[in-house]
């Protein structure tokens, strides 16, 4: 008896030290994430001044204002959208044709394969063959360039390979081949509709590579027309350069010595809303996807 209560105690000690932990890391990721909003939706000097903690100081939309009536973010708005999409689906197919043989027992040669695949996860040919690649292959400065070069990701294809392995079993296709099913009708008719949770999962993790990804536009983009939000943010976060397209319908708000900086909080705020949107319908599939090939007791 005396053994359990001090069995019972220790782990109180031990639950309130983790979620002490817990709440501080809370503390830490979310603050900034608030001071970011706060900041956005505060008067602009209130803002300069460093008054803003929280809570906006003087509430004020004259941010957002300069936001949406500006036609490059607006346009860079409409890019990052059709490239989450477009490059989502393309990814998601690919990834799932390419796991479906790998997790076949009846594919020769899939351990040859598989490794091949894993080789060009540790090992690349860096940037500037991949950019000439791409300059050959026709496709620079074009949208193309910013879904093909990187739609496949090796981990996703790891993941999708030991989700089928686990849930499409060898009786099911044996069935199926018996009934005169061929590979493609397989995968179409059973295989996709089965997977609908790592499908799901697939989908979250290259919508958010494809929604953040500036990097290959920079290098792969020289229309504007054609830049995604990350570029414009990042001219507006690090280059410090705002358009006059950006502030003309709000004159009176550019001798405002802060409005740059808020508007610098406002795209942030106008940036992280698709996924924020995104995340809870696919969350309940996140975590499953996580535990994908864990070891379970």
């Amino acid at each position: 008896m005396h053994y359990k209560r001090k069995e019972l105690a220790t782990d109180r000690v031990f639950s309130l030290v983790v979620n002490s932990f817990l709440f501080i890391s809370l503390v830490i990721v979310l603050y900034p994430l608030l001071y970011i909003v706060a900041c956005s939706f505060s008067e602009p000097q209130a803002v300069m001044a460093k008054k803003v903690w929280l809570f906006p100081v003087n509430f004020d939309l004259v941010s957002y204002k300069a936001v949406f009536t500006n036609k490059q973010i607006g346009t860079g708005y409409m890019n990052s959208l059709y490239y989450m999409v477009t490059g989502t689906v393309v990814s998601v197919l690919l990834t799932m044709l390419l796991a479906y043989p790998l997790s076949r027992k009846e594919f020769y040669g899939r351990s040859v394969v598989t490794k091949l695949i894993l080789f060009t996860m540790l090992f690349t040919g860096g940037t500037i063959p991949l950019y000439l690649v791409v300059r050959n292959l026709g496709i620079y400065d074009s949208r193309w360039a910013i879904i093909l070069p990187n739609a496949i990701t090796v981990w996703n294809v790891i993941i999708a390979r030991t989700f089928l392995q686990e849930n499409i079993s060898d009786e099911l296709y044996e069935a199926a081949e018996i009934d005169g099913c061929s590979d493609i009708r397989f995968l179409i008719s059973f295989v996709f509709p089965l997977s609908g949770a790592i499908v799901a999962v697939l989908a979250l993790f290259y919508a958010v590579g494809q929604w953040n990804k500036y990097f290959d536009a920079l290098l792969y983009l020289q229309k504007q027309a054609l830049y995604p939000l990350q570029i414009v943010l990042r001219n507006i976060l690090i280059i410090n350069r705002n358009t006059p397209s950006m502030t003309v319908d709000v004159e009176a708000a550019i001798r405002a010595q802060g409005l740059s900086e808020t508007i610098r909080y406002a795209v942030i705020v106008v940036a992280s809303v698709p996924l924020l949107v995104i995340y809870p319908f696919v969350q309940r599939f996140f975590v499953k996807g996580v535990m994908i090939g864990s070891v379970k007791g």
